[in-house]
Parts: structure tokens; sequence; C-alpha cells
């Protein structure tokens, strides 16, 4: 038995490879919570017919040197007729240790790495307050991070292209729009 103790303790350690460089995971948690189903009863007495608008927003800060909290803000705002069937957002945090990884390669740990550890856990969060709610499971879909952190890297050098131009340039709204994708 203390033999498992030890190993479970050396796998909490961050990783180190031959670089110097590490990464580990010191504390997953959920950071703030909020559910509102503000047309209960009546939404229940409805078929229930729903259209799911999800965002996602992520940001990190520096607490102490080589450790940061990453926090990734799930929201979805549930509608049936223009009406809002309920409204649950997550703030799913996480506290991780990251030393001899800089400039862009930790914006895309910070970006990237991060929030594909913490997105499992703030989808079950907001699946459990859902169901709680006495609605259907609500089961998001996985996100590629990578995909979104070179989509806004794509549009920030668009912006600077056309910033350095001076022209104005109108921007285009896909269905993809609803997936923000903040770095720090």
């Amino acid at each position: 038995m203390a033999e498992n103790d030890q190993e479970q303790n050396l796998a909490a350690q961050p990783a180190e490879d031959q670089s110097g460089q590490r990464f580990g995971v010191q504390r997953v948690y959920v950071k703030d919570v909020s559910f509102e189903a503000p047309d209960t009863p009546n939404v229940f007495r409805q078929q229930y017919t729903p259209q799911v608008n999800f965002s996602i927003n992520n940001r990190s800060s520096k607490i102490d040197e080589g450790v940061y909290e990453v926090v990734l803000r799930l929201t979805a705002d549930v509608k049936q007729e223009d009406k809002t069937v309920f409204l649950v957002e997550v703030q799913q945090a996480g506290i991780f240790e990251i030393n001899g990884i800089e400039g862009e390669q930790l914006e895309q740990v910070l970006t990237i790495t991060c929030p594909n550890i913490l997105f499992p856990y703030g989808r079950e969060a907001i699946d459990a307050l859902v169901t709680r709610g006495s609605f259907p499971a609500l089961l998001l879909a996985p996100i590629n991070f990578e995909t979104i952190y070179a989509q806004a890297k794509q549009q920030q050098a668009q912006q600077a292209a056309t910033a350095a131009e001076g022209t104005s340039e109108t921007d285009i709204i896909t269905p993809d729009s609803d997936v923000d994708a903040d770095s720090h």
C-alpha cells in the first residue's frame, strides 16, 4: 500500500525534460459557477427544442515565479423561441507549474495545453448543473484549442496588417465566431 502512495506522489510531480523545461498541474478547481433558469416552471410544460449558444474564454495570470493560474470560462446560453431556458457558466481553473518555457512557447502552453487539461472538468461541471436543473444533459463537444490558437494568431496578424496599411476592414462573422480564445 505504501508503494502505491509513493508512485502516486511521483506522478504528481512536474515533468522535467532534458532541456530543463518543467510542466506540472498543481491544482484543478472550480473558480465560479452560475446557473439560471428564469422561465421555470413554464419551460417544463412546453416541447423542448433548444437553441444552444456556447462561448469559451481563456485567461491566464502569473501568480508566482514559474506558477500560473489559467481560467477557462465556459458559457452556454440555451434559448427557445427567443426566451432563455437556462444560462450556465463555469469558470474552471487550474494552477500550473511551468519553468524553462518562454515567449511564444509559453503562450502556447497557457492557451492550448492548460485549457486542454481544464476543459473536461468544465464540461462535466456544466453537464452536472444542467441535469440538476432538471434539463436533458448538455454534453459539449471536444474543442481543438490548437486550432483556436492558430485562428486567433491569424486574426491578430490580419489586424496588424490592416492597422499598418491604415485601412478599415469589416469583420466577417462565421458560425465559429461564438468561440473566443483570449490569451492572457
